[in-house]
């Protein structure tokens, strides 16, 4: 157990804030790669997992991407309004809802390697660097989630 005299107490010493505005900071450097594309950074990674397994019910994808489905809905009916997806009942349950790629968002794909590309080099980490990171914060994410 940690004593409060071990506790951070400035903001920019606590993981908190630390995690926030990287996440922020990471966000605003998919900004212009996207802008081009007409697409948000939250429509961009729902077409990686798309692109990665086509045609998935809403609620795996909501799973997928940690997002409740009433904030995944108005995302995918823009996705839809551009025409990038599709939504369509299941013809075997009505109750699901499944998400395919068109061909314009399978188009979009051709842009994965050079967007990602920028943003990797834009941290100045190289690719060790990186994947130990993307372990060290998802193990975080799933210790903080699996405490509530």
């Amino acid at each position: 157990m940690l004593e409060d005299t071990q506790l951070p107490t400035q903001p920019d010493t606590m993981i908190c804030f630390a995690l926030y505005t990287a996440s922020h900071a990471i966000n605003r450097a998919y900004v212009p790669l996207l802008k081009d594309l007409g697409l948000t950074y939250p429509q961009w990674i729902t077409l990686m997992f798309l692109w990665e397994n086509d045609d998935q019910s809403v609620g795996s994808l909501s799973t997928k991407l940690q997002m409740q489905t009433n904030t995944l809905t108005p995302l995918l009916k823009r996705l839809e309004a551009l025409g990038h997806v599709t939504r369509t009942r299941n013809p075997k349950d009505e109750r699901k809802v499944i998400i395919s790629l068109t061909s314009s968002g399978r188009a979009l794909q051709k842009h994965s390697n050079a967007v990602t590309r920028c943003v990797i080099e834009s941290t100045g980490f190289d690719l060790p660097m990186l994947e130990n990171l993307v372990k060290v914060l998802s193990t975080l994410r799933d210790q903080v989630a699996t405490a509530d």
